[in-house]
């Protein structure tokens, strides 16, 4: 219930931003909506924000273990067979039968850690490993972007793809009433009404697969968000809106990967490894601990339930450790550790180099993209004034059907191919912004982090 409450709550927050809600009760969300909503409530981000939660309470944990540590106990032991002491005597040897049946013992006991070098560098790793599971929710949120966005740009080219292949059905289905009047009035043949005809049939199994990658990305979208599936909504965006904002913004000159979160949690592994290190040298040092007790101690003869006589007794002491030999154990886990940061060396190396390659393939995708939308603008202008004449001339018998044919292929490839490079564009962003770790993450959050 609450987290239906949390859900509703998030989508009202969205509504009340701007959305638009269409007549049918579905709702109509932005690009930064489905972000918005999505590193909300997705199971993933919240999973990731729990994890530094529990690492935090382990380091409180490990805190704990530096206070002292009290503890009470009870104890009781009957004497089956009492111990016999011999005494020689000058007239022989005596034997005595000494101790009580019952003992009862009661009382306190606190062990305290004085000097613990192990213990006050394993702090650091604590440490550590919270700002590793920083780093991890930070990359789950990256990476529920890149996703979300992608998720986002594949649904519209979907769209716009079904819309074009529908104008092209429609112009099909019309050349084929013109041919199937003309074949009334015998000015027409019967292979150009079934040539005709099967134009208009071979359309149709595109669009029913747009329709179905439409779906498809809804789907999806959905479960990046962490809606519900019976949830009704379509994305209020087209593809041909990002075009003009694409030649104004710049490609990112500050290709810096100092925000990657792979190197980020690679630097991190590596400095918990330093600490775990130094965890290892301080094995070879001693501890001390401190220990208090405080107990009562009854001892009788015959019931166990009557004839108490208590007496307190106390001891303190200090347990000093000093380690000698533990077979080389000490010294070879203290060179696994120094090997491990050597690797981790190299690991980064290749790392930072692959990741710059990335950066550069997405760059030059980037503007490939940028040339290709240009080019097919022109294509689809220079197409689309080619089948206008060609319909004119088509409808005054100048010219043929495979003609026609021809230059309405020509303007359904150039349209898809006008979407597809807008849409590569569009996705080569997002995959360069999540290498360079540089998305605006708190753009997007709206509401407290609740675990």
């Amino acid at each position: 219930m609450k987290k239906q409450i949390l859900s509703a709550l998030t989508i009202l927050l969205v509504a009340s931003g701007g959305m638009a809600q269409a007549p049918t009760d579905t709702l109509r969300l932005s690009l930064d909506d489905c972000l918005r909503i999505a590193l909300n409530e997705n199971p993933t981000v919240k999973v990731a924000e729990m994890e530094i939660e529990r690492v935090d309470y382990s380091k409180k944990e490990t805190i704990g273990k530096l206070f002292p540590d009290i503890s009470f106990s009870g104890q009781y032991s009957r004497t089956l067979a009492k111990q016999t002491m011999y005494m020689d005597t000058g007239e022989g040897t005596m034997a005595i039968k000494v101790g009580r049946d019952n003992t009862h013992s009661v009382g306190f006991n606190a062990t305290v850690p004085i000097i613990m070098p192990t213990l006050w560098k394993s702090l650091k790793l604590s440490d550590n490993q919270i700002l590793q599971n920083v780093e991890a929710a930070r990359a789950s949120r990256l990476s529920l972007v890149n996703q979300v966005k992608n998720a986002y740009f594949a649904y519209l080219l979907a769209v716009d793809s079904k819309a074009v292949l529908e104008e092209n059905h429609s112009t099909a289905k019309f050349n084929a009433d013109i041919y199937a009047k003309k074949y009334e009035l015998g000015t027409a043949s019967e292979y150009d009404v079934l040539r005709s005809s099967v134009a208009v049939t071979n359309i149709e199994p595109s669009i029913l697969e747009a329709e179905n990658v439409i779906t498809q990305c809804l789907l999806q979208l959905k479960v990046l968000m962490g809606m519900d599936v019976n949830i009704n909504f379509l994305p209020n965006d087209a593809l041909e809106n990002y075009r003009n904002s694409m030649f104004n913004t710049q490609v990112a000159a500050d290709t810096a990967l100092v925000n990657n979160t792979n190197l980020r949690t690679l630097d991190l592994q590596t400095d918990y490894l330093k600490k775990a290190l130094d965890v290892q040298k301080m094995s070879w040092f001693p501890t001390l601990t401190g220990s208090i007790n405080y107990m009562w101690l009854s001892m009788s003869n015959g019931s166990p339930f009557k004839n108490f006589t208590w007496s307190p007794t106390s001891t303190a002491g200090l347990t000093l450790s000093i380690p000698i030999s533990s077979g080389g154990q000490r010294y070879f886990k203290q060179k696994q550790a120094e090997v491990s940061l050597r690797e981790m060396k190299w690991q980064r190396e290749n790392l930072e180099r692959s990741l710059q390659m990335q950066v550069q393939v997405q760059q030059d995708n980037i503007n490939k993209s940028l040339k290709q939308i240009a080019t097919n603008e022109g294509g689809v202008r220079q197409a689309k004034k080619a089948n206008d004449i060609m319909q004119e001339s088509f409808r005054i018998g100048a010219a043929s059907f495979i003609q026609l044919l021809d230059t309405e292929d020509a303007l359904l490839s150039a349209r898809l191919a006008y979407y597809q490079a807008i849409y590569n564009y569009l996705v080569g962003q997002s995959d360069l912004e999540y290498v360079l770790g540089n998305a605006p993450l708190d753009k997007y959050v709206t509401t407290s982090t609740e675990y």
